[in-house]
């Protein structure tokens, strides 16, 4: 009579396995998710203050409620070693278009050859924005201090 139960109870228990393996296997993939284009490369001549070192470049849309915060947290970050200008799409739809921006705000931080070295779609986090910018001017002040000792 126990042999029985135990014969039951390890059915019913690798039927439930088979029957949670069966509905894990029907269920969809998840909705595919919106990637947005963000420059790799920009013409530093495009934008205001060519020659500082660092440009911050928001490009914004006078419709996005979002844009106003992340051009504020950016424009703290403005001295005379970091450019930082807003890109709205009704007045610069040139850029918006050359640098093939889908989504605002899009904001990219671009090194004195135009190399795009950190970007955000959205609004992004203002401490990871400026702990961005810190390590990449603090990364090219390093990689200068030993490239001038050598």
């Amino acid at each position: 009579m126990e042999v029985e139960r135990l014969v039951v109870v390890v059915l019913v228990i690798a039927g439930a396995v088979a029957g949670s393996f069966v509905v894990q296997r029907r269920r969809p993939d998840p909705p595919t998710q919106a990637r947005w284009s963000v420059p790799s490369q920009i013409d530093r001549a495009d934008f205001p203050q060519p020659e500082t070192p660092w440009l911050v470049a928001i490009f914004t849309s006078q419709t996005c409620d979002a844009c106003s915060g992340t051009v504020a947290k950016a424009e703290v970050m403005a001295c005379a070693e970091v450019a930082v200008v807003e890109l709205e799409v009704t007045t610069e739809p040139e850029l918006h278009r050359r640098y093939d921006i889908d989504a605002v705000p899009t904001m990219v931080i671009a090194d004195a050859q135009g190399v795009v070295r950190a970007s955000f779609v959205g609004p992004p986090v203002a401490s990871e924005l400026w702990s961005a910018m810190s390590d990449l001017r603090g990364s090219s002040s390093s990689s200068e201090n030993s490239s001038s000792e050598n």
